[in-house]
This record gives structure tokens, C-alpha cells and sequence, in this order.
């Protein structure tokens, strides 16, 4: 049977009037915070991210605007469920007072409340000075570290623009590792000349740390940065995609061994040790952003209309603009969008498919509409054909192979209308 008729069979529901009838709970969709503290000691060469090189920052006042806008981003979603994940990024949030990182976490729990199991993450440098500032983020409330080790081999680190050493960074996770049972490093690689032989040693070296998750990126060149105006200037600044795609079938088959298998394109976890956060933006969930440059998705449903909506904010991402307009109106949203049908789904498919769980086009239909107004069959059955997709036997989820994975930005191209 074609895709195209199987998914009519599959995922036929019941209509009602004209438009299909709709199973919406609110409560049972993640629903996540993220607070961004965007100032950093120095700026990476790699980094496109709203970061600000400040080393003069009024944490009161700052700390001030983030809760006057949790309290108006509150007042976008009345019916919520409580926070299942809270993540402090950045920026470089390992420089905030602890006592900031308290004070906020209270008046999100104030606020939305929080699930018995919530994951409060934040991400930190790995230096002596920062590890200590953890402990008392321990004592805060966080239950989760992100560190950004990015390397464990001194050139690499001196290339990526790092202040840290291997060494620094070894004697900072030992420490943050004692008081915190949920310990995630990120690690760069696919570096300019880096040999399978280099990554494969720095990977186990990880692998031997005793994680429960790993962050692994290949580096990838992005507009605005340093790294962007070198190549410009013909440097050659990251692998070419070949001998990347070696790299990356060595780490999976490295991680699985380990029994941290992917559950991410770039995210590797021991079962239940997964980011939850995360998993909030890769699933499709609700989350609210707070602070400078921050994003934010949420779902609303009308029962009059038997709709939902997506509904996309951003703020502004200038530290000092943001705090005039917070200052002015209660918040420094900059832009507010509802997203069409079309393009919610759109953004689904294109996160979901980075999961190796991937996609269950039924839950999708049922929010968004009927899967023929925004996926192509004939170019799912192409990439079926190829082996880079998969469907499963209840005709309903599409799981990007590990090949697939490698190729999702072309699969994405021929797949959504």
C-alpha cells in the first residue's frame, strides 16, 4: 500500500462540523523554563550564541528584570502544568551569585510550581573557580551540571579559544562530580586535521569518566563568529564532511559500546539519564525563555474553535535594551508570531527527527492537520527507499536511520511541502 493511503487509514479520526476533532491536553505536554544569563568572560571564535563579554554586571538588578519577566511570561499560558525542567544557560551562568541562582528557582517554583522529579540544569565552565561556584548552585536547588569542557587535548582547546586546560577541566568535573549525581560534559570534534586516531582516544578518555551523558558537536562554522571571517578568508577551519562522517560513525558505535548510545544526533545518554529539557524542545513541548536573546514556544488551545496554537516569542537580545524595556512594559519581548499549522509542523518533523525515536505522525495530524498539507509521501517513500528513514509497523513513526541522520537537512528538503 502507498505511505500516501496508509497514513489516511492509519490516521483517520473523527470529525466534527468540518474540522477534525482534536484530543488536546495540556497537561500531559513537558512544559520547561529557560533563563538566559548572557554575559561571559570572553567570547569563543566557534560561538554564535547572545553572549556579552562583561565583567561588570549589577547581579540585582538583572536578577530583578529576570523575575518581572517570568512573572509576564506566566501570564501568557493560564493552564499549565507544573515545570518539569528548569535550565539556566548562557552566556556563561556559572558566574551568577548563587544566591541569584536561588532567589530565581524560588520564584519559579512560586510561579508554575514544580514536578516531583524536575530537572533544574546549568550549564558552567569548567575552571576551579567556577566548579566551586556549583556547590553552591548544589545548595540552590540546581540537580543537574552542564559543563562545557569542549576538549581534552590542550592544542584544541588553545584553537577553540578556551581558558581552561584539559588539566582544569579534569579538576573541575572531579569536583562538580562529588556533588551531583547528573554530571553532562560537551566535547567538540571533527576539528580542522583532527585524525580519527586523536578523536577516538579523546572520546574514550570521556567515555572512561564515569558520565551518565555526553555532549558530542561537530564543529560547525557559523555566520557572525570568528571562525565565519577566517574561512572567509580561505582558512580551513573544520573537516571536510567525508572524513566528518567517519568521525561520527566511530562515535556512535564508541557511545553505544559504552552504553551511552545516541538518543540525539549529538547527545548521548545511559538510560533515564537523558536531558530532559532538551527533550521538551526536541518533543514538541511548551517552554517559556526569560532574559536577553531568549526564545520561547507554547501551545494554546481554544475549545470554542477546536484549535491549538503555536505561539513563538523572542526578546530583545541587547543585555541593556533588554533591561530598559523590561523596565518600561514588564518584559523585553521583541517579537510574538502564531505559527500556521504548516510550519508547526514543519518545526516537529525537523526536531523530531534528530531523536532516534523519531516521529509519530499521528500526534503531529492531530495538532497540525492532515499530514498531506504538509508532508510530501512520494518523498518520504524516496527516503524509505534510500534507508535513510524508516517506518515502523504500526505505519505511524518515521525514525531517521544513522545514515539518515547524516543527510537530515536534505531528507527535510524533500520530505515537507
Amino acid at each position: 500500500m502507498h505511505l500516501r493511503n496508509c497514513w489516511h487509514a492509519v490516521l483517520a479520526k473523527p470529525m466534527a462540523g468540518n474540522r477534525q476533532s482534536m484530543v488536546f491536553d495540556q497537561a500531559s505536554r513537558p512544559f520547561a523554563l529557560y533563563l538566559h544569563w548572557p554575559f561571559c568572560r570572553a567570547k569563543c571564535p566557534y560561538c554564535d550564541f547572545n553572549s556579552h563579554v562583561s565583567n561588570d554586571v549589577d547581579s540585582k538588578i538583572f536578577g530583578d528584570a529576570l523575575c518581572t519577566e517570568m512573572t509576564h511570561m506566566a501570564s501568557l499560558m493560564p493552564s499549565r502544568p507544573p515545570l518539569s525542567s528548569l535550565f539556566f544557560g548562557g552566556g556563561t551562568p556559572s558566574l551568577m551569585p548563587p544566591i541569584l541562582v536561588e532567589r530565581l528557582i524560588r520564584h519559579a517554583e512560586d510561579l508554575f510550581g514544580f514536578t516531583d522529579d524536575i530537572e533544574i540544569t546549568a550549564e558552567a565552565n569548567p575552571t576551579s573557580v567556577e566548579a566551586d561556584a556549583m556547590l553552591g548552585f548544589q545548595k540552590a536547588g540546581v540537580n543537574r551540571v552542564s559543563m562545557g569542557v569542549q576538549s581534552l587535548d590542550d592544542a584544541s582547546l588553545k584553537f577553540l579559544g578556551r581558558e581552561h586546560s584539559a588539566a582544569d577541566a579534569l579538576h573541575a568535573l572531579d569536583k562538580v562530580k562529588k556533588a551531583f549525581d547528573r554530571v553532562s560534559i560537551d566535547l567538540i570534534y571533527a576539528l580542522p586535521d583532527q585524525s580519527p586516531k586523536a578523536w577516538q582516544a579523546m572520546l574514550g578518555q570521556a567515555l572512561s569518566l564515569g558520565l551518565g551523558h555526553l555532549s558530542l558537536y561537530q564543529l560547525t562554522i557559523e555566520a557572525g563568529t570568528v571562525f565565519h571571517t577566517r574561512q572567509r578568508r580561505g582558512e580551513v577551519m573544520a573537516l571536510d564532511d567525508d572524513r566528518a562522517a567517519d568521525l561520527y560513525e566511530m562515535t556512535q558505535q564508541m557511545t553505544h559500546a559504552a552504553g551511552l548510545p545516541a538518543y540525539e544526533i549529538s547527545n548521548h545518554a545511559a538510560p533515564g539519564q537523558e536531558c530532559q529539557h532538551n527533550l521538551t524542545y526536541w518533543q514538541a513541548g511548551d517552554w517559556l525563555g526569560v532574559g536577553p536573546g531568549a526564545h520561547g514556544r507554547f501551545a494554546l488551545f481554544d475549545p470554542a474553535e477546536n484549535l491549538a496554537t503555536r505561539n513563538a516569542t523572542v526578546t530583545r537580545r541587547s543585555p541593556a535594551g533588554w533591561l530598559d524595556a523590561v523596565a518600561a512594559k514588564g518584559h523585553g519581548i521583541d517579537e510574538t508570531q502564531i505559527d500556521s499549522p504548516a510550519d508547526w509542523a514543519s518545526e516537529i518533523v525537523m526536531m523530531g527527527l534528530r531523536l532516534t525515536n523519531g516521529i509519530d505522525l499521528g500526534v503531529i495530524e492531530n495538532l497540525c492537520g492532515p499530514c498531506d498539507d504538509w508532508l510530501d509521501g512520494d518523498g518520504v517513500e524516496q527516503a524509505i527507499a534510500a534507508g535513510w528513514l524508516r517506518r515502523m509497523p504500526n505505519q505511524s513513526r518515521l525514525i531517521a536511520s544513522d545514515d539518515g541522520r547524516l543527510r537530515l537537512n536534505h531528507i527535510l528538503s524533500t520530505i515537507l511541502r
